[in-house]
């Protein structure tokens, strides 16, 4: 049986709503998602930090949830930390989307049973919500930070270009017009909620 686990990466947020301080607003957008990934049931749950945020993680984590400390907030540190660790899958997603379905994620690893990569852009404000692959991650691929890696950047490397395949995206809060997209009649998300009164 595969062994999957899916790894929140604390990215950073250079932004939040006025009147909520930077700090709180970071921590519960990463909560959210983390609460959203302890209750996968197709893949293990984990954190990556990098230096700096390993008291975030800790505050975060739920209890046995594996903390991986990385140089930085990019892709390849966290996916060899996975493969060492023994596992066959894994995806990094980016700790700014709190209300991400957890069906996207399981679209992010499906297509990792016939491609080595798989990528969910992160909506109109740029970036990637997440890269899954194979493990160990291909030879190939670039290391990437979150924030301006592409489907196209990680192509580029790619022996084929269908050896990178797009699964649906899902918008990260990034700034102010990402965050009027957020639906307050969905459920979950109760971190972010929370600050912002809803």
């Amino acid at each position: 049986m595969l062994r999957r686990v899916v790894v929140t990466l604390l990215v950073p947020v250079p932004w939040s709503p006025p009147g909520v301080e930077l700090s709180a607003w970071r921590a519960a957008l990463a909560e959210d998602v983390v609460d959203l990934l302890a209750r996968l049931s197709a893949a293990d749950a984990a954190i990556a930090a990098a230096p700096g945020d390993r008291q975030l993680a800790e505050e975060i984590a739920w209890p046995g949830m594996k903390i991986y400390d990385v140089p930085a907030p990019t892709v390849l540190p966290v996916l060899a930390a996975a493969a060492a660790d023994g596992y066959d899958q894994a995806a990094v997603i980016a700790a700014d989307a709190p209300d991400v379905p957890g069906m996207t994620l399981g679209k992010l690893l499906q297509p990792l049973d016939s491609r080595p990569v798989a990528v969910a852009s992160g909506g109109p404000g740029g970036g990637l919500l997440g890269v899954a692959t194979t493990l160990p991650a291909p030879d190939w691929l670039a290391d990437h930070d979150l924030d301006t890696a592409t489907p196209q950047r990680l192509r580029r490397t790619a022996p084929a270009p269908g050896d990178v395949t797009s699964t649906a995206p899902w918008r990260r809060l990034r700034g102010p017009a990402e965050l009027a997209t957020l639906d307050l009649a969905l459920e979950g998300w109760e971190n972010t909620r929370a600050l912002l009164g809803g």
